[in-house]
């Protein structure tokens, strides 16, 4: 059974950064590629970053390239999601989720998901 822990939310000032992680266990993690999503209030959830297994391969949503970084350390079965420059449109529950396909955008391509992790935003 696999099992997705997020931590690293809060509140942060616009203009902040915050270091998102998810550990993976129960499952090999470097077998997995891996994504995040965010879903505001009153809002559809939507991809924001992915990696590949390998770890050579990234993904960014437009409203976040420049700005948000994925990345991965196999040895301690951890994905991160570093945000910079942060917005107050960025203020969302922010999950992560494992996917056996090789890198996907959509949440149909993901086979576990975390429970989510809250990032507010202040003006």
């Amino acid at each position: 059974q696999v099992q997705l822990v997020e931590s690293g939310g809060g509140l942060v000032q616009a203009g902040g950064s915050l270091r998102l992680s998810c550990v993976l266990s129960g499952r090999t993690f470097s077998n997995y590629a891996m994504g995040w999503f965010r879903q505001a209030p009153g809002k559809e959830s939507e991809f924001v970053a992915g990696i590949s297994w390998s770890g050579d391969r990234t993904s960014y949503a437009d409203s976040v390239k420049g700005r948000f970084t994925i990345s991965r350390d196999d040895a301690r079965n951890t994905v991160y999601l570093q945000i910079h420059s942060l917005k107050v449109e960025d203020t969302a529950v922010y999950s992560c989720a494992a996917s056996v396909l090789l890198l996907e955008t959509t949440r149909a391509g993901y086979d576990y998901w975390g429970q989510g992790t809250q990032v507010t935003v202040s003006s």
